[in-house]
C-alpha cells in the first residue's frame, strides 16, 4: 500500500523546483493532487505528463480568491482536502536593507507569507468541518538564523515557522497537524536558473554543508512526505530542518579553522608568522 493512498492534495509552486518534486511523489504513493502556480505552461505539462491523479490551475498566491480556489479544485475534482503544501515563493539579493526598495518588500512577504496564511486559511476552514488533515508549508534555515542582504526573505521564513505554531495549537483540537520544513542550500530553478549556475551553486552549497553536498528537491519532498503520511500523525507544530547540517555549525567559523588547519600543516601560526619564528 503507497504512504498517500486515498489521500487528496493541494501543492503550491508546483510546476518546478521542490513543488514539482513534490507532486511526482505525492503521486507515486497515491495521492491525487492539485497543482497550483502561476507557471500556467509547466503546470498544464506536468499535469498532462502525470495524467488523471492531478489537475493543473493557474494561481498567485497573493490573491485570497486564487487560494480559495486551489481548495474548491481539490474538493470539486477529488472530493476531499487532506493535505495542503504552502510551497510557492520567491527569493532574491535584495541589498542591505538601508538601500533596498520598498516594492522589494511588499513583493516577497505577499508570496512568501501572505500567501502560506492564505493557504493555512483556506484549507484549515474546509478540515475543520471534515475531520482535520496536514498542512506543509516551506520555510527556510533563513528563518532561524537570517541573511545577509536577504532580510525580507528570512524575516518572512521565521513568519512562517512562527505562523506554523499559532496554526497547531489552533488546528489540534479539530485533528489538523501544522508543520513546516526548512530546507538548507536546495539546487533549485530558483537558486540556479541556469546549467552553469547549477554546477556553481551545487559546489557553494556542497562546501557548506557538513554531510558535503548540495541539497536537491527530493529530500525537501520526502520530507514532506512523510508529513503528509499518516506516519506523522503525532507531530504538529515543528519546524523540521532539512538541510546537511548547515544550521549545527557557523560556516564561517569552520571555513576559519579550515584555513588555520592549513597554515599549520605548512608550518605557519595562525597569525601568519612561520612557527619558527619569535
Amino acid at each position: 500500500m503507497a504512504r498517500l493512498d486515498g489521500k487528496v492534495a493541494v501543492i503550491t509552486g508546483g510546476a518546478s523546483g521542490i513543488g514539482e518534486s513534490a507532486v511526482r511523489l505525492f503521486v507515486a504513493e497515491g495521492a491525487r493532487v492539485v497543482i497550483g502556480d502561476v507557471q500556467e505552461e509547466r503546470a498544464r505539462a506536468l499535469a498532462a505528463e502525470l495524467g488523471s491523479a492531478t489537475r493543473a490551475v493557474v494561481a498567485d498566491v497573493r490573491e485570497d480568491r486564487a487560494v480559495a480556489g486551489l481548495v474548491a479544485t481539490a474538493v470539486e475534482e477529488f472530493g476531499a482536502l487532506d493535505v495542503m503544501y504552502n510551497n510557492a515563493g520567491v527569493g532574491m539579493v535584495e541589498g542591505e536593507i538601508a538601500d533596498a526598495p520598498e516594492e522589494t518588500f511588499d513583493f516577497v512577504t505577499a508570496i512568501n507569507l501572505k500567501g502560506v496564511w492564505l493557504g493555512i486559511k483556506h484549507a484549515a476552514r474546509r478540515m475543520r468541518e471534515h475531520g482535520g488533515g496536514a498542512i506543509i508549508s516551506t520555510a527556510s534555515v533563513a528563518g532561524l538564523h537570517g541573511f545577509e542582504r536577504q532580510a525580507v526573505y528570512a524575516m518572512t521564513k521565521a513568519g512562517v515557522i512562527s505562523l506554523t505554531s499559532s496554526a497547531a495549537a489552533e488546528g489540534g483540537p479539530h485533528g489538523i497537524r501544522v508543520n513546516c520544513i526548512c530546507p538548507g542550500g536546495i539546487v533549485t530553478p530558483l537558486s540556479a536558473p541556469s546549467p552553469r549556475a547549477e554546477e556553481i551553486v551545487a559546489e557553494r552549497f556542497a562546501d557548506i554543508h557538513p554531510l558535503g553536498r548540495a541539497g536537491q528537491p527530493l529530500d525537501i519532498a520526502q520530507a514532506a512526505l512523510w508529513l503528509a503520511s499518516d506516519e506523522s500523525s503525532l507531530v504538529t507544530g515543528q519546524a523540521i530542518v532539512v538541510d546537511g547540517g548547515w544550521s549545527s555549525v557557523d560556516a564561517r567559523w569552520q571555513r576559519l579553522i579550515g584555513q588555520m588547519s592549513d597554515r599549520n600543516r605548512a608550518g605557519v601560526r595562525p597569525g601568519g608568522a612561520p612557527l619558527d619564528a619569535e
